[in-house]
């Protein structure tokens, strides 16, 4: 008997984690359409210098890296659209947040470097970069 409700318990947990890693991964897929929006409306902007995280950013760091990239929209891009607002709010979603968190190790104390000694690229590499970042962890959240 214990031993089924232990089975139970087990099963209802990973139907339970399956379903939070769906809604992880839509979340993440919204980022990317909303993405893809707010980085048309800002064509303008193209050439405006920011503060980017590299592409191999460390499983550790991408929580750090994923801070830099919402610091400098808000920042340097003011008067946002609706679209911003909306890429805005994805971005500090708390599902985005747990699909970005690739750290397991149970390291919290990886030394990721501050966003502002990151090296200044145009805002047209700045939008591929966060976009590569999202698609990591989509297919991060595919294998699991």
């Amino acid at each position: 008997m214990k031993l089924l409700l232990l089975y139970l318990l087990a099963a209802l947990g990973a139907a339970a984690t399956a379903a939070d890693r769906s809604l992880e991964r839509r979340k993440l897929r919204e980022v990317l359409t909303e993405l893809d929006h707010a980085r048309q409306g800002l064509q303008q902007h193209s050439r405006q210098l920011l503060h980017t995280p590299p592409q191999d950013v460390e499983d550790c760091c991408c929580m750090a890296a994923l801070q830099c990239y919402k610091t400098n929209m808000e920042v340097h891009f003011k008067g946002p659209s609706r679209n911003q607002v909306k890429l805005s709010r994805s971005l500090n979603h708390h599902l985005t947040a747990r699909g970005l968190n690739f750290c397991h190790t149970g390291n919290t104390t990886t030394p990721c470097q501050a966003c502002d000694l990151y090296p200044k690229e145009e805002a047209r590499e700045f939008f591929n970069r966060l976009e590569s970042l999202i698609q990591r962890a989509l297919t991060r959240l595919s294998l699991d």
